[in-house]
């Protein structure tokens, strides 16, 4: 297996999520791994996160290195998803993947009903 590319995360996004890792503990496989990356976390102030990393509320554009294709997703909470395009759940095992990464970082992203793809991060932008 690979080493897991490291990771930095918010100390703000870190304490919500362990609330958010909680109230779903053992209904969900997504938030068991996701409660382990934090675990290997770096973790900084929200005002003292590198331009380039992926917090909550940022929104990533990644390179499908499959297909060549380009793509943005806005990475949120459970609640905002809403059903809109171009945002995925912290809980979705592909939002749980992209937290912390850095621009230039590389991803197997989990499809459902199909092999992964690979996908590197190319833009972040933080919402403030």
């Amino acid at each position: 297996m690979a080493d897991l590319p490291s990771i930095i995360v918010a100390e703000e996004d870190y304490n919500r999520l362990s609330t958010l890792i909680e109230r779903v503990a053992g209904q969900s496989d997504v938030a068991d791994g996701l409660e382990e990356e934090l675990s290997r976390a770096d973790l900084k102030p929200l005002a003292e996160m590198p331009e380039g990393v992926v917090t909550m509320n940022s929104r990533v554009r990644f390179l499908n290195e499959d297909s060549g294709a380009e793509n943005e997703v806005a990475l949120v909470y459970p609640h905002e998803v809403d059903g809109a395009d171009h945002k995925v759940s912290i809980l979705a095992p592909a939002g749980a993947a992209m937290l912390g990464l850095s621009i230039g970082s590389s991803i197997e992203w989990p499809m459902r009903g199909r092999k992964p793809i690979h996908l590197k991060i190319i833009g972040v932008t933080r919402n403030v």
